[in-house]
């Protein structure tokens, strides 16, 4: 980076600035009443209970039904894979073995304006009993119902359902991946003597909502549904239901209620304007202590608060909003202190290069080489921290909890949203401090030297005049 042109700097600027906008204020399209949100911004986060409270809904199962202790735990898997699924990373969940009841509590969705607690639960999908019969609805003769039909397989023989879009065909298409236990069935239930002679439905209780045709022997476990679908929205639907409904049992709504927040919105927008003081503290600090490389490193700083904000909110319309509670609020703040102290190491290094009797070029490669190891060990030990929060505290099927699972597998389940939450904003944080404090502070310092006018050692916190030689 010895090289770096002068229009770098205002590249890299624009850059940031575009996106520290659209990060914070998002983006969105009407047309007529209808909003796309294009880019979302921070009204699109998804506060935790503890900030804007939730939801508190008790599941049981029928009355005719005694449900089994594995039966309970793999139905709190499957609400528990929902509430994921959905981005909602601040939940609690519950099992009362003794009663066949399962009690969760989750936040409000961010655009949530009418808190109707029965509203929010139908987020979790159906409850229903999904099953896969051989026949459909139109065989049904009269007085007959769907349980006449052969079953091939239960919800809970389905590993996953997931909506896509088959360029080769041009079709809308779902894709269903069973586990092993429906493996061998559904290979019978489409048998050669039963390819293009009849249909294999599905049933949400006595609701049929796909009944698709068998076109295939389907020996891998690997099953496409086509056809029938306007748009990828119907496709998403069907697997929706069908994810929604791989229950062990029926589960009813026995109970719902609100939750009030413990802290409140208040207590989140104390901390939002503490924040921002202490930004532009630090901001007047970085500047009047290192000139031209602190005002370098408070837009940098400024990138970095804007990346933070987009890894919370999902950034693109594609990507749901991800649960912040208080404790993320403060690792935001914390990752944003760390980004400081990189750039204090950084400048306090050019300074020593400077004062030594180096040239600004020579200061510049010297000052952010001697400082990357410095600051690279200290963000690797916080990115440690950051992966085994997440790991110890986050959703089961999460990345670092599957990567620590050797370790954690002795003490159990102990799902923590607020703590999970730190731990994702920091190790956020960590990430983008390296993008940001290093590599992007280093870009726009490199250019703007290039530029007469900055060719000053007192600009960079030296003293003495520039020298011909390194």
């Amino acid at each position: 980076m010895k090289h770096v042109k002068k229009p770098v700097f205002f590249v890299v600027f624009l850059l940031i600035a575009v996106f520290t906008y659209f990060s914070i204020a998002g983006f969105s399209t009407f047309y007529g009443d209808i909003e796309t949100v294009h880019v979302r911004g921070i009204d699109d986060i998804r506060w935790g209970i503890d900030i804007r409270g939730g939801v508190d809904v008790t599941f049981t199962s029928t009355e005719d039904y005694d449900a089994e202790n594995g039966e309970m735990d793999s139905a709190r898997a499957i609400i528990e894979t929902r509430l994921v699924s959905n981005n909602i990373t601040d939940y609690e969940i519950y099992v009362d073995y003794n009663s066949d009841r399962i009690i969760c509590r989750f936040p409000w969705q961010a655009d949530d304006e009418n808190f109707d607690p029965e509203a929010a639960v139908k987020e979790l999908g159906e409850t229903a009993m999904l099953t896969f019969r051989k026949g459909f609805s139109g065989e049904l003769a009269a007085g007959q119902t769907y349980e006449d039909l052969p079953l091939v397989l239960s919800g809970a023989d389905v590993s996953k359902a997931t909506a896509y879009y088959d360029t080769y065909e041009n079709i809308y298409a779902v894709q269903l991946e069973l586990n092993d236990s429906g493996k061998a069935a559904f290979k019978d239930a489409t048998s050669e003597a039963y390819v293009n002679k009849g249909r294999i439905s599905i049933w949400m209780d006595d609701t049929e909502i796909s009944a698709p045709s068998v076109s295939a022997v389907i020996a891998d476990g690997v099953a496409t549904i086509s056809g029938g679908f306007a748009d990828y929205d119907d496709a998403y639907d069907l697997a929706t239901k069908i994810n929604g409904g791989a229950l062990p049992f029926k589960l009813v709504t026995d109970s719902f209620s609100t939750i009030s927040p413990t802290l409140g919105t208040g207590a989140r927008d104390a901390m939002a304007i503490s924040g921002i003081i202490a930004f532009a503290f630090i901001a007047i600090m970085m500047i009047a202590l290192y000139r031209l490389p602190g005002a370098v490193a408070v837009i940098s700083l400024a990138g970095q608060v804007a990346g933070t904000f987009a890894a919370i909110t999902g950034f693109f319309s594609f990507n749901d909003s991800f649960t912040l509670t208080l404790p993320g609020i403060a690792g935001i703040i914390l990752s944003v202190g760390m980004g400081v102290d990189a750039n204090v190491i950084i400048n306090e290094r050019i300074k020593e290069e400077l004062h030594i009797g180096k040239t600004i070029d020579g200061a510049l490669y010297t000052g952010f080489k001697r400082a990357f190891a410095a600051i690279f060990d200290g963000n690797i030990t916080m990115l440690i921290i950051a992966v085994i929060l997440m790991g110890a505290f986050g959703t089961p099927d999460s990345i670092c909890s599957i990567i620590l699972t050797p370790i954690f597998t002795w003490f159990g389940v102990s799902t923590a949203g607020s703590i999970y939450s730190f731990g994702y904003t920091l190790a956020v944080g960590v990430v983008l401090n390296f993008l940001f404090g290093i590599f992007t502070t280093r870009l726009m310092t490199m250019s703007l030297s290039r530029f007469r006018v900055f060719r000053k050692p007192a600009l960079y916190g030296g003293k003495k005049a520039e020298r011909s030689g390194n």
